[in-house]
């Protein structure tokens, strides 16, 4: 369904869609509405990844930008977010990269807390709390154990 959601997308581009529709129809208003709320979760998910960075990222934001209520937004999130909360999936997600970038070698001369800074994350307990819960290790035992580990 994705795909249809796509191609009539592509079309409206071309072709002009939206001159041949009512004002209030739109290339999503043909499709049945769990594609559309899919639609829009992955849309949103996307969103997020592009911001992760951004400490300033909420879900009064998200919603806003996405012009649909904060409430509606943590509804799309329960049915399609793989059951996190939308601050638990941000969450989530910084953790991962924050992660990645500590087991990067070509990353090691970075400090810890700058790595979680480029992440969202503005206070260093904070990050590491949330670090050690979701990993078993304090960022900094992570590095050194992904380190002394043979590639």
């Amino acid at each position: 369904m994705l795909s249809k959601l796509l191609l009539l997308r592509s079309l409206s581009d071309v072709h002009g869609w939206d001159t041949y529709c009512a004002p209030e129809q739109t290339v999503e208003s043909h499709l049945a509405p769990e594609t559309r709320t899919r639609t829009l979760a992955l849309q949103i998910q996307s969103f997020i990844r592009k911001r992760l960075g951004d400490p300033d990222l909420t879900p009064a934001g998200i919603a806003a930008a996405h012009h649909i209520s904060v409430s509606y937004l943590h509804r799309v999130f329960k049915d399609h977010g793989q059951g996190a909360t939308v601050t638990g999936w941000i969450r989530r997600h910084r953790l991962e990269q924050a992660r990645r970038d500590l087991n990067d070698p070509g990353q090691r001369a970075l400090p810890v807390h700058e790595i979680a800074h480029r992440w969202g994350f503005t206070h260093h307990a904070v990050f590491t709390r949330a670090f050690r819960a979701a990993y078993g290790l304090s960022p900094r035992d992570y590095r050194h154990q992904a380190s002394a580990s043979p590639s």
